[in-house]
């Protein structure tokens, strides 16, 4: 057995990160949620008072689920490589760090725009909606969508490839830079009002507001009305880079928060149940005015 662990130690298992790889990984995304999360904790924000029951369940459950869905896709991405391109294993490995960078951002992060703005219509929306249903920005709200959502987002079937392929470190680095900065426009610590507030830091307010992800740009995005010159929710897709909004014409940029976040049409019927936002469309709502059922999808708002 001690022998065998150190082969698969060396060679890393089939068509995926090595454990050293996964350990780095897994620690890193850890710490991250730990140190938002306690920054949440400290000023009153994490359990969220404005949470109710279906907010609590969905959360809990969307923490033990995400993590099994996206590992399976890409587990299932690097298989489906090796099924059809066998002698193409770690092929790319010895790319430049620019290259495999630049193509990650592409093949992650650009398509992940695309993904969520196509999410934005009736298409994908009911998909989405669990996203937008939380009344609260939080780290518990990151990873809160359908269960659909994440088995067919297209980056984590690319990413899986790009294993394959041989990205290993520079994958687990890049997840970890990306894992920081969408935990951090979630999250309720709003890390940002710091570079409005001094007007020495200013100029690299301006710098980070147009290359990524940021609080004021991703609340927004959250907002329960896009009227009022804040929210904009049909807008500001970006998750890595918030560039993709710049380029595409899809930003605001108000450096101001909105005063209220979620969803129009449970305020007015009530929340779905949160087996029906994780699960649909096995498991459809019945409940008036919903997506999550058997009516014609709504628009957004």
């Amino acid at each position: 057995p001690a022998a065998a662990l150190a082969t698969w130690r060396s060679r890393g298992p089939p068509f995926g990160m090595h454990p050293d790889q996964q350990l780095v990984q897994l620690l890193a995304v850890v710490s991250i949620f730990l140190v938002f999360g306690i920054g949440e904790v400290l000023i009153g924000k994490f359990f969220a008072p404005e949470a109710g029951r279906e907010d609590n369940r969905l959360d809990v459950a969307v923490g033990i689920m995400f993590p099994i869905v996206s590992g399976s896709v890409f587990a299932a991405g690097r298989a489906l490589c090796a099924w059809l391109f066998p002698d193409l294993r770690d092929a790319w490995a010895d790319w430049p760090l620019w290259a495999m960078i630049l193509t990650l951002l592409v093949a992650d992060d650009f398509t992940q725009y695309w993904w969520h703005r196509l999410s934005h219509t009736s298409v994908l929306w009911p998909l989405h909606r669990a996203h937008h249903s939380a009344s609260y920005m939080s780290v518990r709200v990151v990873y809160r969508n359908n269960l659909f959502y994440y088995a067919m987002m297209p980056g984590l079937w690319l990413g899986g490839a790009l294993l394959y392929l041989g990205f290993g470190w520079t994958f687990v680095w890049y997840s970890v830079v990306k894992l920081c900065v969408i935990i951090g426009a979630h999250s309720a610590v709003r890390w940002d009002q710091w570079l409005y507030r001094y007007r020495v830091l200013h100029p690299l307010a301006w710098v980070l507001e147009r290359t990524i992800s940021t609080p004021a740009t991703h609340y927004a995005h959250h907002a329960l009305t896009q009227d009022d010159g804040i929210g904009l929710y049909q807008g500001n897709y970006g998750n890595l880079l918030f560039l993709w909004d710049i380029l595409l014409g899809t930003s605001r940029i108000t450096r101001q928060y909105p005063p209220a976040y979620g969803l129009k049409d449970d305020r007015r019927h009530g929340q779905e149940r949160w087996y029906h936002q994780l699960f649909y469309p096995l498991l459809r709502s019945k409940r008036a005015e919903t997506v999550l059922g058997y009516e014609k999808h709504l628009p957004v708002d």
